[in-house]
């Protein structure tokens, strides 16, 4: 079975409905807080990505502002490393049990987009529930700092006994992101 979801609908979904988040590590053993407590260096110098080709202003550290489509309200906020490998990672600020780390690659497609492929598990209370796939295409601006796109997650959760199959989720939105400074 697959549903799509759109705005205020996937983030009942998943704080909700599912009980589910992408998660690595247990919150519990670190600090909390908001990041709009926190004071983050945006930028790069003046000029330092400028006429760069896209596969290298991308490559650094980025603070992202996820909003689902038809939502006013950001779902999420996330720190992301994209690396020079064509590797990337992300921390996301997610309450979860057991942490919100996940990774993925991704590559440029023309001189101001790249596309990334990210993966995550989902946990429901703790216990692995399933695990996303999350794919976004971005546009990085010409001077390298910031960036902007589009992105579709499809969750995958496993079949709850007595059921046979497992639920398909299907959540697009945005991301808006701010390099932070080196």
């Amino acid at each position: 079975m697959k549903k799509v979801l759109t705005g205020a609908a996937a983030i009942a979904s998943l704080t909700l409905g599912f009980a589910a988040h992408a998660s690595c590590v247990d919150p519990r053993t670190s600090g909390s807080g908001a990041l709009s407590n926190l004071q983050l260096a945006h930028g790069a110098q003046p000029g330092q990505f400028r006429g760069n080709g896209v596969d290298e202003r991308i490559v650094g550290t980025w603070l992202v502002v996820y909003t689902p489509t038809g939502s006013k309200t950001p779902s999420g906020e996330a720190f992301i490393q994209w690396h020079g490998d064509r590797t990337e990672w992300e921390y996301i600020n997610y309450p979860t049990l057991n942490g919100n780390i996940c990774l993925g690659s991704w590559k440029p497609l023309d001189e101001q987009h790249v596309s990334r492929n990210h993966f995550g598990w989902l946990y429901n209370e703790g216990t692995l529930a399933g695990w996303f796939n999350e794919t976004e295409t971005d546009e990085v601006s010409w001077d390298g700092n910031s960036y902007s796109g589009t992105n579709d997650t499809v969750l995958h959760f496993y079949p709850v006994p007595p059921a046979t199959e497992g639920t398909t989720v299907e959540l697009k939105g945005t991301a808006n992101a701010t390099r932070l400074a080196p």
